[in-house]
């Protein structure tokens, strides 16, 4: 049996769309499944001004336009559909979809991580006007402003001292009286002259005109609450990756899809890239260059189920 596509891309923000377009330009019949816009998360950005070639700030939907038609371009084929379930049988991969399977020599998986949400009044109006989930993305914007970080993890610590380097007036609020992050993690955030750390504080609303101007907090020890002022409010309460289509496939503690440096899982031919992917840096750029890597190596591998079946002809 010949599957019907060479490459199956399940998710089209972009990595995907890049593992999509290196897929294409090799000759490979590429299927990009998405079950939105294809843009991902990048959809969100107002203003995108670290990505490579874009001397002035880019608009995050008019970059996921222009990227799309380029996938087009190289002949790569979008379908709008949500993908349920993968599996693996005989070299072939089938994708369940809300419209029918589809067949693959090979998959990448780019579903991305969403973002946990405090659920606060106001967080969401101010979405991309002040509430971010991602300082290296967002942090810049706010130089020398006044940035509040929730959160008391691993990230929210490592996103803390960032924001430190642009400020000196971080202040990082956490529910509980101790944080959960890793000890030497939150001792740099105490220790860091440029960050106030308020702990039993939690975040009761966003308010402000057209962007964030001011918060409520509340002392979860008294009861009290209060209003601040602030330019930007940064949320790390953690994320989780989209691997529910691929509950076998092996994970880090946080859920993120191990590869190794081909960006291949630990199913042979079923590739991660992306926010879905154990990665210590998650940017655009970086996600870009994993689905280059992703096509490239998938490529290979067919190259090797295809020497497999001709030996086994002679």
């Amino acid at each position: 049996m010949t599957p019907e596509w060479d490459l199956v891309v399940v998710g089209g923000g972009p990595a995907g769309m890049t593992a999509a377009q290196y897929g294409a330009r090799a000759n490979l019949r590429t299927l990009v499944i998405e079950e939105m816009a294809a843009g991902g998360a990048v959809l969100l950005i107002s203003d995108m001004e670290n990505y490579p070639g874009f001397p002035e700030p880019v608009n995050g939907y008019e970059f996921s336009e222009a990227m799309r038609q380029q996938t087009e371009n190289f002949g790569a084929v979008f379908k709008s559909a949500t993908a349920d379930s993968i599996t693996k049988k005989n070299n072939i991969f089938t994708v369940e979809t809300s419209d029918g399977p589809v067949t693959s020599w090979t998959v990448v998986l780019s579903t991305g991580a969403k973002h946990r949400h405090l659920g606060a009044p106001g967080e969401e109006e101010f979405s991309g006007r002040g509430v971010s989930y991602c300082a290296t993305c967002d942090g810049p914007f706010f130089k020398n402003k006044k940035m509040l970080v929730v959160g008391g993890g691993d990230s929210a610590c490592d996103e803390a001292s960032y924001l430190a380097n642009l400020t000196e007036k971080v202040v990082m609020i956490h529910r509980r009286d101790r944080f959960r992050a890793q000890k030497v993690l939150a001792d740099r955030v105490q220790n860091n002259s440029n960050i106030e750390v308020r702990l039993n504080h939690t975040l009761e609303g966003i308010q402000g005109e057209s962007k964030v101007g001011r918060v409520v907090l509340k002392k979860t020890d008294s009861g009290e609450t209060y209003e601040e002022e602030f330019d930007a409010v940064f949320i790390f309460i953690g994320a989780d990756p989209q691997t529910s289509m691929a509950p076998d496939l092996e994970k880090d503690d946080a859920g993120y899809l191990i590869t190794n440096q081909n960006m291949e899982t630990s199913l042979k031919g079923f590739f991660a890239v992306g926010d879905v992917r154990a990665t210590p840096f998650r940017q655009v750029v970086v996600a870009a260059g994993e689905g280059a890597v992703a096509a490239h190596m998938a490529a290979a591998h067919i190259d090797d189920i295809k020497g497999e079946v001709y030996a086994g002809i002679k």
